[in-house]
């Protein structure tokens, strides 16, 4: 009696090559004008504690990037790449993404903040799988939160973002007729949601630290750095 030949199988397409962009331009207003990715936690720079967790993806970034408008030589001084934004006054993420689709080299592009250091080390992964199943232009995070009813909700963390390279030009494009907002700009195109809500997921992997009390809790331990964040949160 023969043997059924065995079935070919055709294995994963392997999504296309991603540079990741790290984002520490910003004027630090809340760090009190401090350059916040330089700033320090558990020894380290809040930026390095960024490196490390692309380095870590269970997708890991082809290349990586860092958006800087200061103290360029501290940023190159750790080996990556350091790019500045062709934008006066500090206009926002959009110009470090800009910046990044313009250089990066590859058709995606990852863009995370020097601000959270414990990002899920998924996140990568998540966002390019959606990508490519859904065909979007963009994958964005997104974070259940309660609305006024007390109703989970899927909360977009805009600046986690895996985008195609080839958006520049309409970044280009709506940064000179004096846009800045991500969620305004990426409604002009095919985004998707990617809600990091899973049973296993970090409830407070997203959590940024924006002020020297957040840095200082953060450095404490996790009780205080939840108490920090929910006086910052109920101040604004």
């Amino acid at each position: 009696m023969s043997r059924a030949p065995p079935v070919a199988t055709t294995p994963p397409t392997a999504p296309p090559p991603i540079t990741a962009l790290v984002l520490a331009g910003g004027r630090g207003a809340r760090m009190g004008g401090a350059d916040k990715g330089l700033q320090m936690l558990q020894g380290r720079p809040l930026v390095q504690h960024a490196l490390q967790r692309l380095r870590q993806q269970s997708l890991p970034p082809a290349h990586v990037l860092i958006s800087a408008n200061r103290h360029r030589a501290e940023y190159e001084a750790l080996g990556v790449p350091v790019l500045a934004d062709d934008w006066p006054d500090f206009p926002g993420p959009l110009a470090g993404f800009l910046a990044g689709s313009t250089h990066a080299g590859t058709p995606l592009l990852l863009t995370v903040p020097c601000d959270t250091p414990r990002f899920p080390l998924s996140l990568c992964e998540r966002l390019a799988q959606a990508l490519r199943a859904q065909e979007a232009d963009l994958a964005m995070a997104a974070t259940p939160e309660r609305d006024a009813r007390g109703a989970l909700r899927p909360q977009a963390q805009p600046v986690f973002c895996l985008l195609r390279t080839t958006l520049a030009g309409s970044l280009q494009a709506y940064l000179q007729a004096g846009g800045r907002g991500i969620l305004d700009w990426s409604a002009q195109h095919r985004t998707v949601l990617v809600a990091f809500d899973r049973a296993d997921d970090e409830p407070r992997a997203f959590a940024n630290l924006n002020t020297p009390d957040e840095l200082r809790a953060a450095e404490a331990g996790p009780r205080a750095d939840q108490a920090a964040s929910r006086a910052s949160s109920s101040s604004n």
